[in-house]
C-alpha cells in the first residue's frame, strides 16, 4: 500500500461542502437528509422509519468512500464525474476516528435547530447522539478496507448499521465480521444489458459480480433487502426477471422505488419521467404476480412499495 492518504481532493470538498456534506476525516462524509430536519420539526419522517423503525431525526447518513466508486448509475443524485475505483492503494482513516468525526460533523450540522421553535428539546436531544448509521451517503462504501471494523465500532456504541452496496463486492461481503443490522442490495437491473444501460460500469465483471451477491445473500444472517430504484425506459422492465433474483436471493423483502429527480440525477434524466407512486404499485405488482409475495407496505410520497412472503412486525423493533 502507498504511503499516501486516501484523500477528497480540495476542489471536490469545496462542491460538496457547498452542498451541505460535511467531511469527516480524509476520506469520509455526512450529510443530513430532508427527512431529518422534517422529523425534527414533526413534519413527517422517512419511508425507513416507517418500514424498518429507523428514527428520521437519529439517522447519520454517512459514507467512508464519499468519491469511490465502480459505477456511473443513470439515477444516482450524487456526482459520478470524479469517482474514483480504488481505495486499495492509499492511506486510510481508522474506524474509531472515522466514526468520532461523522457524529461531531453530524452535531454542527444540527446546531441550528437547538433553539427552532418547532423543534422539541427532546428530539433535538435525542439527534445528538445519532442511533442509526446509514452507510449510504456516496461510493461505494464495501471500498473502505476496514468496513468490517467500521461496522463493529458502530455497534460497539450501541448504534444500528444499515450498510448499502451495490453488489460488485461479494468477496467483501462474504467476509463481513460482524454483519450489518441491515444489508441493503440495489440490484440496478434485471439483465445485463438494462444493467449496463443503467448502471454504465467501469468494470467489465460487474454483471458477474453482481449475480455472485445475489447466490451469497442466502448464506448472510442478518437481515437482507433487495432494492431496485426505477427508471423508466432504463432499468423498469422485465418485472419477472426481478421476482426471480429476489426468490433465488432469499432477501427478507423487496423494495421497489421511483428514481427522484434530485441532484446532479437532474442532469440525466428529466422531471417528467420519474414514476410517481401508482406506476411503482403497478410494477410492484407485475413483480409478486403468481408467488406468494405481496405489498406488505408503502409511502406514496416516496414512490415506493415493501413486498415480502409474510410480514414480521420486529421489521420495525430497532
Amino acid at each position: 500500500m502507498s504511503e499516501e492518504v486516501c484523500k477528497i481532493p480540495d476542489k471536490i470538498k469545496i462542491k460538496l461542502e457547498r452542498q451541505q456534506y460535511r467531511i469527516a476525516g480524509s476520506h469520509s462524509a455526512v450529510k443530513t437528509c430532508t427527512w431529518l430536519k422534517h422529523a425534527l420539526k414533526e413534519e413527517g419522517v422517512c419511508y425507513k422509519q416507517q418500514f424498518y423503525g429507523i428514527a428520521s431525526h437519529r439517522c447519520l447518513q454517512c459514507t467512508p468512500a464519499t468519491i469511490w466508486c465502480n459505477l456511473k448509475c443513470i439515477f444516482c443524485w450524487r456526482s459520478a464525474s470524479w469517482y474514483n475505483k480504488q481505495m486499495m492503494d492509499c492511506k486510510v482513516d481508522e474506524p474509531s476516528f472515522i466514526v468520532d468525526e461523522m457524529i461531531n460533523q453530524q452535531r454542527k450540522l444540527i446546531a441550528g435547530y437547538n433553539k427552532h421553535p418547532q423543534v422539541p428539546e427532546k428530539l433535538y436531544k435525542e439527534a445528538y447522539d445519532p442511533k442509526h448509521a446509514a452507510i449510504s451517503l456516496s461510493g461505494e462504501p464495501t471500498f473502505y478496507p476496514e468496513i468490517s471494523e467500521l461496522i463493529e465500532e458502530f455497534h460497539s456504541r450501541g448504534m444500528t448499521t444499515f450498510l448499502v452496496t451495490n453488489g460488485t463486492t461479494p468477496e467483501v461481503l462474504e467476509k463481513l465480521d460482524p454483519l450489518p443490522t441491515q444489508l441493503y442490495f440495489t440490484m440496478i437491473a434485471p439483465t445485463k444489458d438494462s444493467f449496463e444501460k443503467t448502471a454504465r460500469p467501469s468494470d467489465k465483471n460487474a454483471w458477474e459480480k453482481i449475480l455472485q451477491t445475489v447466490e451469497l445473500l442466502p448464506s448472510l444472517n442478518t437481515r437482507r433487502v433487495m432494492r431496485l430504484t426505477l427508471v423508466p425506459g432504463y432499468n423498469m422492465v422485465e418485472p419477472q426477471v426481478f421476482q426471480e433474483h429476489f426468490l433465488r436471493s432469499e432477501a427478507d423483502y423487496l423494495e421497489p422505488k421511483g428514481f427522484m429527480s434530485v441532484g446532479d440525477a437532474r442532469k440525466r434524466l428529466p422531471y417528467e419521467i420519474m414514476p410517481r407512486f401508482e406506476r411503482i404499485k403497478e410494477f410492484s405488482e407485475q413483480i409478486i404476480e403468481g408467488t406468494d409475495l405481496k405489498i406488505i407496505d408503502f409511502k406514496e410520497d416516496s414512490a415506493v412499495t415493501l413486498i415480502a412472503k409474510e410480514d414480521h412486525p420486529s421489521r420495525k423493533l430497532l
